[in-house]
């Protein structure tokens, strides 16, 4: 195409632009009108019903069960009242260390205490089943303390080790 010379000195920029337009139209297809949906949805206008405000808990409720926090929620619940749930003088002496695949990992002071815990292990899994339903707790582990590993080195005997409980 050879360029025209100027008639009025503005006709041919907008001749040369209504012929990209026409090239562009007839490339791409002419554009689609824009609906207006949002005046044919139900509940679009104002007092409508569905158009009262919601409150924060429900709210809230809604977020967490959409993306999926309500297990780890209940679980730090749980773990936030564990000296509610074993009581002040017993959890003095024990922690929640996690959970693990519906288990709930409990560290001990001493071998004692776990073996304490351990017969309390119904009316602990009792409350915790009605008060934190939520967090997923199907068991309860009760771990003692840690202690150090004997087995160092390439040259270990096979064996229980010093023969101490460590608590």
């Amino acid at each position: 195409m050879t360029p025209r010379a100027p008639q009025d000195g503005g006709d041919t920029a907008r001749d040369e632009a209504l012929r990209v337009w026409a090239r562009l139209r007839a490339a791409f297809g002419a554009p689609r009108p824009k609906r207006r949906v949002l005046a044919q949805r139900p509940g679009t206008q104002p007092f409508d019903r569905g158009r009262d405000p919601l409150s924060m808990s429900s709210v809230l409720e809604r977020v967490t069960d959409s993306l999926g926090w309500r297990t780890p929620l209940a679980q730090s619940d749980l773990a936030a009242a564990w000296r509610s749930i074993a009581g002040t003088d017993t959890a003095k002496h024990a922690v929640v260390e996690g959970f693990a695949d519906g288990v709930l990992l409990v560290r001990c002071d001493s071998t004692a205490w776990a073996t304490q815990l351990s017969l309390m292990r119904t009316q602990i899994s009792e409350r915790i089943a009605r008060d934190f339903p939520d967090a997923g707790v199907e068991s309860l582990r009760f771990l003692g303390p840690n202690t150090p590993s004997w087995n160092h080195g390439p040259r270990t005997v096979q064996g229980r080790g010093p023969r101490d409980t460590y608590g």
